[in-house]
């Protein structure tokens, strides 16, 4: 019986637990590109960028200097205090250090809030589409995501409406994202502060994902801890720090969970990448930022050619990207299964494209993900191979 229950002997959990699609992608871009064929990649989530100069040579000191044993679980105190003068500056909020957590990614820090927070049999609302693995983690954990279906009237994003329509008797909260992944999308201050209002007034807990926070153009992203000091919040310095494969992120919980998220932290990670603590110091530096600020200018321009060229080609966006470095499209106009067409675009044209599939159900099988994650000559190749297909 136990065997029927377990497929292969394995947990039930694991064949609940979807793979990435985009993974198949790259997988295949990268040996289409090993053979000698030239692939315009636009379907990973990751800034082409490398690491900054100094956070790579403060990497580099703290090796030298020796720094390579456990830290704290819950990081280095210098750069949680670091972190807490970011919020100060960025936000002018005043955040304790000790309610600060570095962690393993962004990753790290939706395991350990999945793990603080849900009972087996919990859900929590979260949209659809959305961030894949944000659903996963929670499963791990005998949770559920609860996934609403968003669209163009609500800036793919939840709404106080949509929040008071969908929560469940098993609801515990709601996670969100601003900027959102696949669709750039931000809530507004009003917005966040409608959401944080109803989230409370049914006592459960709110849960913003917040990582390509300094990655908006021409829009305020106001952090929910403005609105919401108990709200807990997830960012990383993969995206607007560009330190993806340094793995290095942060939380930002309420006091009262301080000692039972260390204490997860302990079990869990025992501590993160000293090196990479270390290195990520220099990302606060003033000529740093520069660095960065000139980057996100780049990632603007790219979505400024990027937007009307796609939908110049036929695909609907309804709600332009304000943030991150995606547009999520509506490829209705050319087909009903993204998965087959991104495939069919990376075998006969050379351009890697993420299928909506990725990122949950609704409509997700007419939708793509670009990604201008790449230069503009790159992207300009992109639309010309599109071009002579499409039209």
């Amino acid at each position: 019986m136990a065997d029927q229950q377990r497929p292969g002997g394995f947990a039930r959990r694991v064949a609940d637990i979807e793979p990435f699609r985009v993974v198949e992608v790259l997988a295949r871009a990268t040996a289409l590109a090993a053979s000698g064929r030239d692939i315009v990649h636009m379907a990973a989530g990751e800034p082409d960028f490398a690491t900054a100069a100094p956070i790579v040579e403060a990497g580099r000191a703290a090796l030298a200097r020796g720094e390579t044993y456990y830290t704290q679980a819950a990081g280095i105190p210098q750069l949680r205090e670091a972190l807490s003068a970011y919020y100060a500056q960025q936000y002018g909020l005043d955040i304790s250090p000790r309610r600060i957590m570095v962690t393993p990614g962004a990753s790290g820090a939706l395991l350990l809030i999945s793990a603080l927070l849900m009972n087996p049999g919990d859900g929590m609302l979260m949209t659809d589409p959305g961030y894949p693995c944000n659903r996963h983690f929670l499963r791990l954990v005998e949770g559920r995501g609860q996934l609403v279906p968003v669209g163009a009237d609500t800036n793919y994003q939840l709404s106080a409406e949509l929040v008071a329509a969908n929560w469940q008797d098993n609801t515990i909260g709601v996670l969100v994202a601003s900027p959102a992944n696949p669709t750039g999308t931000v809530l507004d201050r009003d917005a966040l502060s409608a959401l944080a209002a109803e989230v409370r007034s049914r006592q459960g807990y709110l849960v913003v994902d917040e990582i390509y926070h300094g990655l908006a153009y021409a829009v305020e992203t106001p952090s929910v801890l403005e609105l919401d000091p108990d709200a807990f919040v997830i960012n990383s310095f993969s995206k607007y720090f560009g330190m993806t494969g340094w793995r290095l992120g942060w939380l930002v919980a309420p006091e009262a969970a301080v000692d039972e998220m260390e204490k997860l932290a302990q079990n869990l990670f025992i501590s993160q990448s000293t090196m990479a603590q270390h290195a990520a110091l220099a990302g606060f530096e003033a000529a740093t930022r520069d660095i960065l600020d000139e980057r996100r200018e780049i990632f603007r321009q790219r979505r400024d050619f990027l937007l009307p060229a796609v939908q110049e080609l036929g695909f609907k966006v309804p709600s332009p990207p304000q943030g991150a470095f995606y547009i999520y499209a509506d490829a209705s106009r050319f087909t009903t299964d993204s998965q087959a067409f991104c495939m069919q675009l990376l075998e006969e044209h050379g351009v890697a494209l993420t299928p909506g599939l990725d990122f949950g159900h609704h409509l997700s099988a007419r939708h793509i993900r670009f990604s201008y994650t790449t230069g503009m000559e790159r992207l300009e190749l992109a639309v010309e191979r599109l071009a002579g297909v499409l039209r």
